[in-house]
């Protein structure tokens, strides 16, 4: 018998949720559909979050799959202190977990993002916190653990639709060659790799476990490269 907060898939109308509130992106919309948000959004997204972390621990067994508000679960408020958009809401659904001591931002892990009409999988870390940077540029000329890096990566470029992200700086950094075989890797100041899709069917079912679930296995050497190497740990 299936425990009742078993993952059942998302709703139609959570997509209709984030639609609708892409054309009423206001707090009085969003106070009179609360319940909508909680019933279509929150709800699933709880269930989402201990069934795929469970599935997740055959990757990594500490893994972090928590599902509350600014743990696992993205809050949908945005912050405007310092934007130009002074929109109240998010108009997506962002999903994390992640392994590590560190904030959880600044960890390794798998992202859900779910932003109509598309769904994007993600891995990795977005963006270093300074005192990881040196530590993750001296693994990447690191004979052993940089010819590694350079496989997996070449391994997830190989797979259709996969985006390597995070390559910001210009030039190598100060103390290090330019002419290794990773330099280009020294320009990143985040690591991460993610693939866009159209909403699967999938989404509205238990089947979006397995659906997610090859994505970030076929990723997951991404993740435990910057485990491995303590990214995220200190």
């Amino acid at each position: 018998m299936s425990n009742q907060n078993d993952f059942n898939g998302f709703f139609k109308g959570t997509v209709q949720f984030f639609n609708r509130l892409k054309r009423h992106n206001e707090r009085e919309w969003f106070q009179s559909h609360r319940e909508d948000y909680e019933s279509y959004v929150l709800t699933p997204a709880r269930s989402f979050v201990v069934d795929m972390g469970e599935r997740l621990k055959q990757i990594s067994p500490d893994i972090k799959a928590v599902p509350k508000i600014n743990k696992s679960l993205f809050r949908i408020n945005r912050d405007t202190r310092f934007s130009a958009d002074k929109s109240p809401y998010k108009t997506n659904m962002g999903i994390f977990f992640w392994e590590g001591i560190r904030p959880k931002m600044e960890c390794s892990g798998f992202y859900f993002h779910l932003e109509p009409p598309n769904l994007m999988l993600g891995v990795g870390i977005y963006m270093f916190p300074k005192q990881e940077l040196h530590p993750f540029r001296k693994a990447v000329v690191d004979p052993e653990s940089g010819e590694k890096l350079s496989k997996v990566i070449k391994s997830i470029s190989r797979l259709k639709g996969n985006e390597i992200g995070g390559s910001f700086y210009k030039r190598v950094p100060s103390g290090f060659d330019s002419s290794h075989p990773n330099s280009d890797l020294l320009l990143h100041k985040g690591l991460y790799a993610g693939k866009t899709v159209p909403i699967p069917e999938e989404l509205y079912s238990a089947e979006l476990i397995n659906f997610c679930w090859k994505y970030f296995k076929a990723l997951a050497p991404l993740h435990l490269w910057l485990v491995e190497n303590k990214i995220g740990f200190f």
